[in-house]
């Protein structure tokens, strides 16, 4: 069970990151939004939510609207280079022949994970080959799964941008992206999975995210994220921040390319003092909700 759940693991590494972190801005109708350069050139921004229920269809109509305006679309990792991304997660979050979990976390730690996974007759065998952040992205996508099993905003759009030839690219390499997690130190990762196991009281619940993504509301979700990572706030800031600020020289040469681009990412990269659009506006684009 455990293999097969790895084998389907989402290829978007952000399911964990959905929404993360704070300039006021007016909630709109939906997380997309018009970037315009001051000698007039524009590109696109939407906020994925990357796994969706049937209660969320249709998406909001300034999707479709964003990405019929555009000639090109990215997305957080070219869709071309998804299954490598995936594999790269796996190879990476597996520790090699004659190492183990065991080795690289509290005895307290691994005796929890003992306990949990027996009630889930998940045997120490399976689990223990793992790092600590891949068990975390384990369960997260398999928790995402049972709770919004339809295709997310990113799969809708791929398919459309398919239909129509639309030329797709990535804001960050395969390599990039799997380094967000892969990246992260032993003691990182132990705490990464501690405070997605252990309860902290901050957690409102996905209902309340969704409810913002529904009515355009970045700042809302940035908030709502940044109070439920204050036991790990280094861990927001190298999902959510320094990506977004890896990212301005992308979109800004996407400007400059003389085509229109749709860029897609998860709905937390765009509020909050850090987001996407405090970026672009510090820039002097200016920015508008559809």
């Amino acid at each position: 069970m455990f293999r097969q759940r790895c084998r389907r693991l989402p290829v978007c590494l952000i399911v964990l990151g959905l929404f993360f972190l704070v300039h006021k801005t007016q909630a709109g109708s939906a997380c997309v939004w018009k970037v315009t350069r001051p000698d007039g050139k524009t590109a696109y921004l939407g906020g994925s939510v990357h796994s969706l229920r049937a209660s969320d269809y249709p998406l909001p109509a300034a999707f479709l609207r964003a990405f019929n305006a555009s000639s090109r679309i990215a997305f957080e990792v070219d869709a071309r280079a998804l299954k490598e991304s995936s594999k790269a997660l796996v190879d990476n979050g597996k520790y090699r022949k004659g190492d183990s979990l065991k080795n690289h976390v509290d005895v307290r730690t691994y005796a929890y994970l003992r306990r949990f996974f027996g009630l889930m007759n998940v045997p120490e065998s399976s689990f223990s080959q793992y790092r600590p952040w891949f068990i975390v992205l384990m369960l997260q996508s398999a928790s995402t799964r049972d709770a919004l099993p339809k295709d997310g905003v990113d799969e809708i759009l791929m398919k459309q941008a398919a239909k129509r030839s639309m030329p797709v690219v990535g804001l960050e390499s395969v390599q990039e992206h799997a380094r967000v997690y892969s990246g992260l130190s032993d003691r990182e990762s132990e705490i990464l999975l501690l405070v997605t196991f252990i309860p902290s009281g901050n957690s409102s619940g996905g209902e309340e995210l969704m409810r913002a993504w529904h009515r355009g509301d970045a700042e809302a979700l940035a908030r709502i994220v940044d109070r439920e990572s204050q036991e790990f706030p280094a861990f927001n800031e190298r999902l959510l921040g320094a990506r977004n600020r890896a990212w301005i020289p992308k979109i800004e040469g996407f400007l400059d390319s003389g085509q229109t681009y749709f860029v897609v990412a998860g709905a937390g990269h765009f509020g909050g003092s850090k987001g996407l659009l405090a970026l672009l506006r510090a820039k002097g684009y200016q920015i508008e909700q559809l």
